[in-house]
């Protein structure tokens, strides 16, 4: 009986570690878990962050390509007025219109090419031509 109370004590004392060791495994897998937790709650606040500076910068071009377009309307009725002005001040003075859509431009001329010296070639250089 002393032999089976001894048996039974050693057996006890190994399912308390096996116990302890469980439990410390899981306790460690619980601080694991949380970390990844957190870190996916700071990933998540990150991209949000990110995401709405992203349509913050978004909205700032687009206002800014709104007003360009405004601004670009305002000098075509700008040029439009002034045109009509020249020629109302052409026609008042009889001078012909500047602006009737039969002039010519001017061809572009090309520039001359530049002429390439001949440089020696050397022992090692390698002649293209």
């Amino acid at each position: 009986m002393k032999k089976e109370l001894e048996d039974t004590l050693v057996a006890l004392e190994a399912s308390h570690k096996v116990i302890a060791g469980l439990t410390e495994i899981g306790l460690s897998m619980s601080k694991k878990i949380e970390n990844m937790k957190v870190k996916k709650q700071l990933a998540k606040a990150n991209h949000v962050e990110c995401h709405q500076k992203f349509q913050a910068r978004i909205h700032e071009a687009e206002d800014s390509m709104q007003a360009q377009h405004l601004i670009i309307e305002a000098l075509v009725d700008e040029k439009d007025s002034l045109l009509q002005t020249i020629q109302g001040l052409q026609e008042a003075n009889n001078a012909p219109a500047p602006f009737d859509g039969d002039w010519e431009e001017e061809p572009e001329e090309e520039p001359e090419e530049e002429e390439i010296e001949d440089i020696p070639l050397g022992e090692r250089e390698i002649d293209d031509e």
